[in-house]
């Protein structure tokens, strides 16, 4: 069977913990950002952590 490739847009957007967890960004962090509160802001610029429901469809696109 031949290797599989990783996503190239996935992999600029998701990293993985050292206990295997998959990091992500916040949306809506990007622009337009004059009408966001200051709190909204400092809520979107960290990391999150990807639901296990969807770790299983995110591994594939990484290529686990």
């Amino acid at each position: 069977m031949p290797k599989l490739k990783t996503n190239s847009g996935s992999k600029k957007r998701f990293s993985l913990t050292g206990t295997g967890k998959i990091k992500r960004r916040h949306a809506y962090h990007s622009h337009i950002l004059t009408k966001k509160t200051k709190k909204q802001k400092r809520n979107l610029d960290h990391m999150a952590i990807v639901e296990h429901v969807d770790e299983k469809r995110i591994k594939a696109l990484l290529a686990m």
